[in-house]
């Protein structure tokens, strides 16, 4: 105890000789600095408890947003999702569908794993719809070109239009996904897209015939088989290249099959519209030309024109 005294003696002299030299000094206690500390601590520590909550918050709300429920496929909200696209968006995979090159998938370029159906839809309607329009053109041009030509509007086209190109649009995609999905089961390292994915993939193949059936128009016959045909190798060869990494996976034979199936489906379509749509006119639609009767021996000619007789 008397060192300690002594220690502590000694040190408040020397505090005071250090005082006197220079006055005008600030002095601090020991048990300043304890408090000091003490509170730099608690400022720190409760920073750090903020922090922990404010990320506890954020946890609670992402796990309230993962267990919001998700609306059923029969509700409007369900499918609201898959139209919420910017224009920039459908640009761009509109010019992948009608730039396809080996090794550029459509669906990991473009769709990201995000699909919209609002693309598919619009095309669809719009390639309906030129459809039965340019289908009656063809026949008002050909009545300009030749007078005795009979023309009378057929609306029916529309519906025609619409139902072949909805039903192939959506019933072909779901045959494949089906098919590729029960491949799956059986080849382990086998890829799959979804149904949504497939049908958009289908959907923004078909843009490239909407110019194609406006380029029908032009009363050419090779040339309209020329368009028609440079149309179908690029949409066909954007199908058969975003098709291939998911198929590559499978026997050869059946990756075969599978593609020359996908390439005929889509040939039939284009030649059933360009048979069905801009087909040569049927023999009810042409007028035949009046054509001058000769008059039969029988008839007897008019008094005014009968021969004279002489006696």
């Amino acid at each position: 105890m008397a060192a300690a005294d002594d220690l502590a003696f000694h040190e408040f002299e020397e505090a005071a000789n250090l005082l006197a030299e220079t006055p005008d000094a600030a002095t601090t206690s020991q048990s300043d600095k304890l408090t000091s500390q003490e509170h730099v601590a608690v400022v720190v520590g409760s920073g750090i408890g903020y922090g922990a909550e404010g990320e506890e918050e954020d946890d609670k709300t992402s796990l309230l947003q993962d267990e919001k429920p998700q609306p059923r496929f029969w509700t409007f909200d369900y499918y609201q999702s898959f139209f919420d696209v910017d224009t920039s968006q459908v640009l761009d995979r509109i010019k992948g569908s009608l730039l396809p090159h080996p090794g550029h998938n459509f669906v990991r370029h473009h769709l990201r794993n995000r699909p919209d159906l609002y693309g598919p839809f619009w095309i669809c309607a719009t390639l309906a719809f030129v459809l039965a329009v340019t289908g009656n053109l063809t026949l008002v041009l050909a009545q300009r070109r030749d007078p005795s030509i009979h023309y009378s509007p057929q609306f029916h086209k529309v519906t025609i239009a619409g139902i072949t190109i909805y039903c192939y649009a959506w019933l072909v995609p779901l045959a494949l996904w089906g098919f590729l999905r029960w491949r799956q089961g059986t080849r382990e390292r086998m890829g799959l897209y979804t149904f949504l994915e497939t049908v958009c993939v289908y959907g923004y193949s078909l843009f490239v015939f909407i110019p194609t059936v406006v380029l029908w128009l032009i009363p050419v016959q090779w040339l309209q088989w020329l368009f028609g045909a440079l149309a179908l190798a690029l949409s066909a060869a954007g199908l058969v290249f975003t098709l291939w990494p998911v198929v590559r996976e499978d026997t050869r034979l059946v990756a075969a099959a599978l593609l020359s199936i996908v390439v005929l489906l889509h040939a039939l379509l284009a030649l059933g519209c360009k048979l069905y749509f801009f087909q040569p006119l049927p023999l009810d639609h042409v007028v035949p030309a009046p054509q001058a009767i000769p008059p039969s021996p029988n008839v007897l000619l008019p008094s005014s024109v009968q021969p004279m007789t002489t006696f």
